[in-house]
């Protein structure tokens, strides 16, 4: 199995992360904030990752320092999961309808981090989520995972859509991209020799 696991301290979060990348879809996550669990069992879940995290932060402050330090996390844990990226498929894309919303996402494991992030959403909260920080997380993991992440919502009015589309995609996505080609799983998909 190809699996890490990240702890991560600072002053504002304390979490421990671990990433099974050829899991079932299992999870157990409990961060102390309820949306940001539900989109990360459904990433889990569609990305057939199994993923553990327990995440503590400054909640009383908002939830900017836990959202960004779990995408952090769970970034590092690609990495560390994918080592050398042998065999890997690399590139993956996923375009999902959630009910009116219709959200794509392209993903490059290519050892360069860039987000393209064009996803809007209409409410600023989702319960006590603020929703710029969907934004952030995945910022956050594409530059610890050194991708190259393309989120672009096609269609959608309602927030709740959005966000879950932007989860499910981008864990299908990743999915395709992780997959090991057997016939190629001792070479590094990359002319350069290295990713």
């Amino acid at each position: 199995m190809r699996g890490a696991q990240i702890n991560r301290k600072t002053a504002e979060t304390d979490i421990r992360l671990s990433l099974e990348l050829d899991g079932k879809g299992k999870s157990d996550i409990k961060t102390g904030e309820g949306f940001l669990d539900h989109m990360l069992e459904l990433f889990a879940r569609h990305g057939r990752f199994d993923l553990t995290v327990q995440a503590e932060g400054d909640l009383w402050v908002d939830s900017h320092h836990l959202t960004e330090d779990v995408g952090i996390a769970l970034g590092q844990a690609f990495a560390k999961a994918l080592g050398e990226k042998k065999g890997i498929v690399r590139y993956g894309l996923s375009i999902i309808p959630m009910d009116e919303a219709l959200i794509l996402t392209a993903i490059d494991f290519s050892g360069r981090s860039f987000l393209c992030y064009k996803a809007d959403v209409p409410a600023e909260k989702i319960g006590t989520f603020d929703t710029e920080l969907a934004e952030e997380f995945w910022q956050a993991f594409a530059r610890n995972a050194d991708c190259t992440l393309h989120i672009r919502k096609l269609d959608g009015k309602n927030s709740h859509h959005i966000i879950e589309g932007v989860f499910k995609s981008a864990a299908r996505a990743i999915r395709e991209a992780v997959k090991i080609e057997e016939a190629f799983a001792d070479e590094v998909p990359s002319t350069k020799g290295v990713l």
